[in-house]
């Protein structure tokens, strides 16, 4: 076992958090920003990368590169580390950026291996390597809606992810195949063939109201899928909101007005 073995309970529903339980000298790694309350106790520590062995191997320079991934990922070049420095057991919260689920995975019972859509990691067990996957095919990535790189979660220990909506997972036997939005596909264990097909017809494609392209998806495997992907709920909220032709929002005393006020709008 390489990776920190931590207790975790999930609280909520549709807003959920995780209380990650932590013993003497026991760490858990987690994005910038993502902490929602700590014990006294805890120690907080930003590093580059996500502090496993691989990022940490090399020096100087190894910790470069693992943080350089991370930007090609659209994530910061830092992570956070939480240590209970105390001694007995301290608990540490984090809290999802936006409403659905967070999804416990066990790397050590799906193969060591999970592949995430770039912005889903919230936390994990110190050790887990929180990496860079390269598709293969062209196809994914100039028309995947989520991009040509995604994550991948390495190691034996425990990881949680965090995705939009209501979370259905799939298991796929042998050559079973489901087409998906792009924009649903959170995550996917390391043996499913990952692809991208074209809409078929024209007239499907310009006028039903979806995507000019969906993933495909062949097992074996499980694959995680989200019903609310945030890029859908926040293309809505923008549309939903009214522009004046200077590019400024109407009624700015309104609840739409306050909250475009609130994000830097003029």
């Amino acid at each position: 076992m390489n990776n920190h073995e931590i207790d975790y309970k999930l609280y909520g529903d549709d807003m959920q958090y995780v209380e990650v339980e932590l013993d003497p000298k026991e760490t858990v790694v987690a994005e910038a920003g993502s902490l929602m309350m700590m014990e006294e106790g805890i120690t907080m520590e930003t590093i580059f990368g996500d502090g496993s062995k691989g990022s940490a191997g090399g020096g100087v320079m190894g910790k470069l590169m693992g943080a350089g991934k991370r930007l090609l990922t659209g994530e910061s070049l830092f992570m956070t580390t939480f240590t209970n420095s105390g001694s007995g057991k301290r608990l540490v919260y984090f809290a999802s950026p936006y409403p659905g689920k967070i999804i416990p995975m066990d790397l050590s019972k799906m193969g060591g291996k999970v592949i995430c859509q770039k912005d889903a990691f919230l936390a994990a067990a110190k050790g887990v390597s929180v990496g860079v996957e390269f598709q293969r095919k062209l196809g994914v990535g100039f028309f995947g809606g989520e991009g040509f790189i995604m994550q991948k979660l390495e190691g034996d220990g425990i990881a949680f992810v965090h995705a939009g909506g209501t979370i259905h997972r799939k298991n796929l036997q042998v050559g079973e195949v489901i087409r998906v939005d792009t924009g649903c596909l959170v995550a996917m264990t390391k043996d499913v063939n990952y692809n991208i097909e074209m809409v078929p017809g024209i007239k499907t494609a310009l006028f039903g109201g979806e995507g000019l392209f969906f993933a495909t998806l062949r097992g074996p495997g499980s694959v995680w899928i989200q019903s609310l992907p945030f890029s859908r709920l926040a293309s809505r909220v923008f549309a939903a909101a009214p522009q004046t032709p200077g590019g400024g929002s109407k009624g700015e005393g309104s609840l739409t007005g306050g909250l475009f006020n609130l994000l830097g709008g003029k």
